[in-house]
């Protein structure tokens, strides 16, 4: 019987895995390498070996309603889109909150996780750690949460490029880079067009002499605002938009998509267009990159080929001299050090994992490893419906299926993803966010009932199938039900626009003609069209139904409804 569970790390992750655990009745111990948690979110003025890195401006792309822990919403006055800094104090407030801190072990590293030699009965694992004054321990777990994510190990391509042994300026991984001061009246090369190469090609580009970002196959940039100002992920993220991209033709998608970006930027004209459609693969998110690149502080350049003594030298055969530094934004190398050799493959010990989550090859499910993928969403929630889920399975509440099953289901997942992303490695990281979530959601007990919430809680049905898909969907029912959920939902725009309200604005004056008279206007007109001779009844019936119509908008989409 499972009881108790190694948590490896005390980011994001490890804090939800710590909560969960403990509220499943099991007996988690987290261990943590650093002094202090955050993760990846703990800002350090100089990176330090095998630990995660950020850059000091760093802002969220992703907005706080959309990426809180589903049963503790972000305090109203924090802004939709944090600075690192404040997102680290919110996971300060939640550890607080649920009194996590006292489960974790501060300057602990894992060494190894092995199976003992009992594993195919048991389960269990021996756990080797060294503490913070070099002393080894040995602890037996029931379970294994890893959490030590995977932006550790960076992945610098210097011997793929020729002539970067003579090349005078600075080569260096963006995992190093802190802030732009370094780069004040130089000329500047960033290669790679994530969101981290395009942060900081953008940063950079405010002080440096000259910016210049080297994409392989360029990307369509979206900024974090979308219509009315409100946070794009609360506009695209919803479950009407989910059935719609699955029942419209995907040609028809991109095109619509693509029309509505290239609208506000041309991506060709400004030499962002890439080879792949809009809803192939993971957009740039980045409010100014368009804008440095009109001001003519940034330009665009194709793959970067290679280094000729102070210059660098692209695969268009165009060269920039006078080049001072060069940085690298071109990923990271998910390597688990600690992890069993067996559950590993390749030079870079790479994992295989189903759904993204369990390694098949286990007699025992006892071992799972969070935060492993990339999607076109909030990490947050899909880690927390992760942990939900593994801990359900290493209870036996739910069941994998037979290992053949599940290398069927990754090698076909991964064929599928090839079709936008064609190296392998990157593919099999792929998820769709709200159908990964419904399926883990399913597993768990917790996944929405729309039809049951359209006959019971309409005004409910509304905002979960119209509106944002909010983490506090899967808190509603089921295991981990949290009384709060309803409310946190109708509440969520409330949460929105506070931090907006720092000034008392004009009372907007009322349009001298209402919307409602304008769409019955067109109503009038059309049953005059249509019928002459019943022109009363119809007129009648437009009325009616338009009457029920705003009282159901206005009740169910405006009105903050109390538990």
């Amino acid at each position: 019987m499972v009881r108790r569970v190694a948590v490896v790390g005390a980011g994001s992750s490890g804090l939800a895995c710590i909560k969960i655990c403990v509220e499943e009745g099991l007996e988690p111990v987290c261990f943590e390498s650093s002094d202090d948690i955050g993760g990846l979110w703990k800002f350090k003025e100089s990176p330090e070996p095998e630990r995660s890195s950020i850059y000091r401006s760093l802002v969220v792309n992703t907005s706080k309603e959309m990426m809180c822990y589903s049963d503790f919403p972000m305090p109203a006055d924090y802004p939709n889109y944090m600075h690192n800094s404040q997102l680290l104090q919110y996971y300060r407030l939640y550890a607080d909150h649920f009194d996590l801190l006292r489960y974790i072990h501060f300057q602990t590293t894992v060494k190894s996780v092995a199976q003992r030699p009992d594993f195919s009965l048991s389960g269990q694992w021996d756990i080797a750690t060294i503490n913070k004054d070099g002393e080894e321990e040995r602890n037996v777990f029931d379970a294994v949460l890893v959490c030590s994510g995977h932006y550790t190990h960076p992945s610098l391509p210097l011997s793929g490029f020729p002539g970067y042994e003579t090349f005078s300026g600075r080569c260096f991984h963006s995992w190093e880079y802190k802030d732009a001061d370094a780069c004040r009246g130089k000329r500047v090369v960033v290669v790679g067009i994530g969101n981290s190469g395009g942060d900081i090609a953008v940063e950079i580009s405010r002080s440096a002499k000259k910016t210049f970002l080297s994409t392989r196959q360029g990307a369509w940039v979206i900024g974090r605002m979308s219509s009315n100002g409100l946070p794009l992920d609360m506009t695209a993220i919803t479950r009407l938009n989910n059935m719609l991209t699955l029942l419209l033709p995907n040609t028809l998608v991109n095109w619509a998509a693509e029309r509505a970006l290239n609208y506000k930027y041309d991506h060709r004209l400004y030499g962002l267009k890439p080879k792949h459609r809009l809803m192939d693969r993971r957009p740039l998110i980045n409010d100014d990159l368009p804008g440095r690149i009109l001001l003519g502080a940034l330009a665009m350049k194709t793959n970067l080929k290679g280094f000729k003594d102070s210059g660098v030298e692209f695969e268009d055969g165009s060269v920039e001299e006078n080049i001072d530094a060069v940085v690298f934004c071109t990923g990271y190398n998910g390597t688990f050090p600690f992890m069993p050799s067996v559950l590993t493959h390749g030079p870079q010990r790479e994992l295989t994992l189903y759904k993204t989550l369990f390694p098949p090859s286990l007699v025992r499910p006892t071992l799972a490893v969070m935060g492993l993928f990339q999607t076109k969403g909030p990490i947050t929630p899909i880690v927390e419906m992760q942990v939900r889920w593994a801990v359900k399975v290493f209870t036996g509440s739910s069941s994998l299926p037979p290992k053949e099953k599940m290398l069927e289901v990754i090698k076909s997942e991964r064929k599928r993803n090839m079709k936008s992303y064609p190296c392998p490695r990157t593919a099999a990281l792929q998820v769709e966010y709200i159908p990964y979530l419904d399926f883990m959601a399913k597993e768990v007990g917790v996944r929405p009932n729309l039809l049951t919430l359209l006959l019971t809680d309409p005004v409910l049905w509304v905002r979960i199938f119209f509106g944002p898909c909010t983490p506090y969907q899967y808190r509603l029912t089921g295991p981990g039900q949290w009384a709060g959920a309803r409310q946190a939902i109708l509440t969520q725009w409330e949460r929105l626009a506070q931090p907006f309200r720092t000034r008392a604005v004009p009372e907007s004056r009322p349009s001298a003609i209402s919307p409602w008279a304008l769409v019955l206007g067109g109503t009038v007109a059309m049953a005059f069209i249509l019928s002459k001779t019943e022109i009363t009844p119809v007129l009648s019936g437009a009325a009616q139904f338009l009457d029920r119509c705003k009282m159901f908008l206005k009740d169910s989409w405006f009105t903050v409804t109390p538990d």
